[in-house]
This record gives structure tokens, C-alpha cells and sequence, in this order.
């Protein structure tokens, strides 16, 4: 596959934001009035899926009940409302210049999350408008199975202009999600900004793992040559 970039999607949680720490303590807050064990590394591991989908799998694994997505949302919401008494996750630190070197060669930008707590959406618009707008901003809401599934990243080509594949490079930071980008087809960059190992990142079939956004960021330029003098001959 002959890598021709013209759309990066890239992940909301851990990737634009450095939001999964409180993500973590949501999750353990919530989860535990229902009666559910969460880790903060069980939070990690699941991140990228569809948080009703988690739900799911936990109540199922640890109550032995089969619940219906209503049931998952309505435990989801109360999930949603304790994440949002915490304070203000920053913008991660180097993505913002990324974004301006992609958008500099004529790179659009898409969103691909399995969160579907929409005030963060709506945080994205803002913090993000001079890269991305609604209509390339894939979410929970927008398809039936999320991460580690293909679906969600295949969406995001065809929000962005029915792009195929090798016409994407996905950016990621969670197993599921890379794993999920890989499944598309589609080549796919690990940035490690949580605690998990590198090792968990490339055994998903990630093609570069960086050990934060500034590094990727620096190495953007020399990746971006190395592509085009590729597609040039």
C-alpha cells in the first residue's frame, strides 16, 4: 500500500485532550453506585470503545446481566455528569502545532471518538475550529459498532470525502483505537500518553509509536518528505 495522506483523523481523549485521568476517576465514581468494579487501568485498557459498550461487557462480567443500551446510556449519563464536576482537562500539549504543520500541506483534519458526552464535541468545535467542523467529527452516536471495529475510522474517511485507506493516517493512543485504525486499513500513528507500555501499542499493529504529541510533532516534517518523495517516484 502506497501511503497517500490527505485527511488525519485523530482520537479526542488522551490525543487532543489530556483528559483520561479524569476520565479514570469519572468512571470509578460512577461505576461503583451501580455496583461495578472499574479500575483506573481498566479505564485505560477499555478506552475508545463506546462507553455503553463498556458498561455492557462489565455489568455482564461482573452482575452476569444482559442489559439493554437504554439501561447502558442511563448509566453512562450519570458517568457523563461526574466527569463534568471535575476540572477542565487542558488541550494536549503539542497537537495544536501538529494540526498547523498538516493543515500547512494541505491535510484535512477528522475527529474519530467513541465518547458521546456532547459538551466535549462541542468544546472540540471551539478549541479546534480553525482545523476541523462538525461534519468530519465521527462519534459514539455515529455508528452501530465502535472501537476496536473498523467502522468508526472507516466513517471518518467517508465524512472527510470518501477517502480510501492509504488516503488516511490515523492518530491514536489507546490499544482499542489503534487496533481499531489498523483493522480499517488504514496507517496508523500510536502517541503513548497514558501509563500503558509501548509494547501494548505496536503488538496492536501500530506503524510508529512516539512517546508523546511534542515528539510526533518534531518528527512530522521528516515523515511527511519521506511520504511525498515516496508518492513522487
Amino acid at each position: 500500500m502506497i501511503l497517500s495522506p490527505k485527511v488525519v483523523l485523530f482520537d479526542m481523549d488522551g490525543v487532543l485532550y489530556d483528559s483520561m485521568p479524569n476520565h479514570a476517576i469519572a468512571w470509578q465514581r460512577a461505576m461503583q453506585k451501580f455496583g461495578i468494579r472499574m479500575s483506573a487501568l481498566d479505564a485505560y485498557q477499555t478506552e475508545g470503545m463506546r462507553g455503553v459498550d463498556t458498561i455492557r461487557i462489565m455489568v455482564k462480567e461482573q452482575q452476569g446481566r444482559v442489559i439493554s443500551e437504554t439501561e447502558a446510556q442511563e448509566m453512562y449519563d450519570e458517568k457523563t455528569r461526574e466527569f463534568g464536576l471535575l476540572p477542565v482537562a487542558p488541550i494536549m500539549d503539542g497537537v495544536v502545532s501538529l494540526m498547523q504543520k498538516m493543515k500547512r500541506d494541505g491535510l484535512q483534519i477528522g475527529i474519530v471518538t467513541g465518547s458521546g458526552q456532547r459538551p466535549l464535541i462541542e468544546r472540540v468545535l471551539t478549541d479546534f475550529r480553525h482545523f476541523v467542523n462538525r461534519r468530519h467529527i465521527v462519534t459514539a452516536y455515529d455508528v452501530k459498532c465502535g472501537k476496536p471495529a473498523p467502522d468508526p475510522y472507516l466513517m471518518g474517511l467517508q465524512k472527510a470525502g470518501n477517502f480510501r485507506p492509504n488516503e488516511g493516517i490515523v492518530v491514536e493512543n489507546a490499544p482499542l483505537g489503534v487496533r481499531a485504525g489498523v483493522a480499517a486499513g488504514i496507517f496508523t500513528v500510536a502517541v503513548n500518553t497514558g501509563p500503558l507500555s509501548q509494547s501494548a501499542l505496536k503488538k496492536e499493529g501500530a506503524n510508529l509509536v512516539f512517546d508523546s504529541m511534542p515528539a510526533w510533532c518534531d518528527a512530522w516534517d521528516d515523515f511527511y518528505f519521506s511520504i511525498k518523495k515516496q508518492t513522487d517516484c
